[in-house]
């Protein structure tokens, strides 16, 4: 399944088909996650559809610049009432595949979070997207030589990979778009595979040492293939 110049082959098996869905480190699975864009966009109420309604409002979307601070909104609507120093952020989203790299925290006591709004302590997974590589009529993909130093290990933030599912034939994972996926099983579908344990902890654990920190573990086996791989580098 896999080329022999690709870090799956350091280890014996690589996604396993796994018949019980909780979640783990490692997990595929499926949420809807933004399109992180270099500059953000907002969203502000500029008049109501009808003026004895405050459920609707006509809308518009801006930039959203750091340096511009809270853009204020020129009416109330009850749909979209924010709290002091808040604003609503807009993002294209997409329903991807995403690897889970951590399942939650010890969960806080009901005892101790009392008089809290719950979202001050809700649990979250984090999780990195992956993207479709292939070039066709619906994506831009990735260009075939980027690809082939994404496979050969000289990004940190970018790792190659072909899924067990339905879809393109490779696929990015981007660790520099780590973020939070609600625990809520309405947040996530479980896809059926996870990457076995060799996978998480030889591969993805030195991976994100190298992401975090900036240099791969001494011993991690992806220094062997960097220069397997790459000898004149």
């Amino acid at each position: 399944m896999y080329p022999t110049d690709s870090v799956q082959n350091i280890v014996s098996s690589w996604w396993e088909e796994v018949s019980e869905t909780r979640l783990k480190r490692g997990s595929l699975i499926f949420a809807f996650v933004p399109h992180v864009d270099q500059i953000p966009h907002t969203l502000t109420p500029i008049g109501r559809k009808n003026a004895t309604q405050h459920e609707e409002a006509k809308v518009r979307i801006s930039p959203l610049r750091i340096k511009d601070g809270r853009p204020k909104p020129s009416l109330p609507v009850a749909a979209l009432s924010l709290y002091d120093g808040e604003l609503w952020t807009v993002y294209r989203a997409k329903k991807r595949p995403c690897l889970v790299l951590s399942t939650g925290q010890p969960k806080v006591e009901n005892s101790i979070r009392r008089d809290m709004p719950k979202k001050l302590t809700s649990p979250t997974i984090l999780v990195a997207p992956y993207y479709g590589a292939d070039k066709d009529g619906r994506r831009s993909g990735y260009n075939t030589e980027l690809v082939e130093r994404i496979r050969h290990a000289e990004y940190p933030q970018l790792f190659w990979d072909k899924l067990p599912i339905r879809g393109p034939k490779e696929s990015i994972l981007r660790f520099d778009h780590i973020q939070p996926v609600g625990s809520h099983y309405y947040a996530y579908e479980h896809s059926g595979y996870t990457l076995s344990d060799d996978a998480v902890k030889l591969i993805i654990d030195d991976w994100l040492t190298w992401v975090f920190y900036g240099g791969l573990p001494e011993e991690s086996f992806i220094l062997d293939y960097q220069k397997d791989v790459n000898p004149t580098k």
